[in-house]
């Protein structure tokens, strides 16, 4: 067996208990204020790019335990299940000391995916109006943007995510964060953004992250961004 197999076989069964053991955090988690919406479209949508089964795995077992951790971090704190999501990630400082970091992790998982599966579910092609000229005026025109957006993708060490931030002024920028960090933290929003936990790729591409940034184009929805864009320079977008 060669050494990409054995690691293929041993990350297959960590994935699998580790899906396990998420699936029966979702079977007991408790309710609360925090809701995992369905995905707006089927889990096959995004495929050949993307595959089923992947997409349900991510949302269904990995995005719902950020969903019941913070419920369950609710229960104890009343006040975090009274506050936006929004504001929360705002101000973690003013999060007890004792759930901060459960709550940056989980309600930072919450967010980013809440914002991912929005995204995605469309035929690629390229951005047109406003988000496109926006995106000619700071980043450089499509072709620069996609390159210069896979690129900081592949460099996020371990797991994270790759964002354009946008502004009430409609201006965009690159960055990106690690883990679960969201652009939410520093008082910013996030127009679009990729994850790159493994998790979201393992099954179909295996350790070749540059190729699933390169195919994921090939699902974005701009009409999504589109009304995202519009929302942030309207000052309503949240999440």
């Amino acid at each position: 067996m060669t050494y990409l197999n054995r690691r293929s076989l041993l990350w297959g069964a960590a994935a699998l208990g580790a899906g396990a053991a998420m699936g029966r955090a979702y079977a007991q988690a408790p309710s609360g204020p925090f809701k995992l919406d369905p995905l707006p479209y089927a889990a096959n949508k995004n495929e050949p790019h993307i595959d089923a089964q992947t997409m349900e795995i991510h949302h269904g077992r990995h995005h719902a335990a950020y969903v019941n951790n913070l419920n369950g971090i609710a229960q104890q704190h009343g006040q975090i299940g009274q506050t936006p999501l929004h504001e929360i990630l705002a101000k973690l400082s003013d999060v007890p000391e004792a759930v901060r970091t459960a709550v940056r992790n989980n309600g930072g998982g919450h967010a980013n995916h809440t914002m991912f599966w929005q995204i995605m579910g469309g035929s690629g092609s390229e951005p047109k109006g406003e988000v496109k000229a926006a995106i000619d005026r700071d980043l450089g025109g499509f072709a620069k943007f996609q390159e210069d957006f896979n690129a900081a993708g592949g460099r996020v060490f371990g797991s994270g995510w790759v964002f354009v931030t946008v502004d009430g002024g409609g201006k965009l920028a690159l960055v990106t964060k690690p883990n679960q960090d969201t652009p939410l933290m520093d008082g910013q929003r996030a127009l679009l953004g990729n994850d790159v936990w493994e998790h979201a790729y393992y099954l179909k591409y295996q350790n070749r992250r540059p190729d699933y940034l390169k195919a994921w184009w090939n699902v974005v929805n701009w009409d999504k961004i589109d009304e995202r864009y519009a929302a942030a320079k309207a000052g309503k977008l949240t999440i």
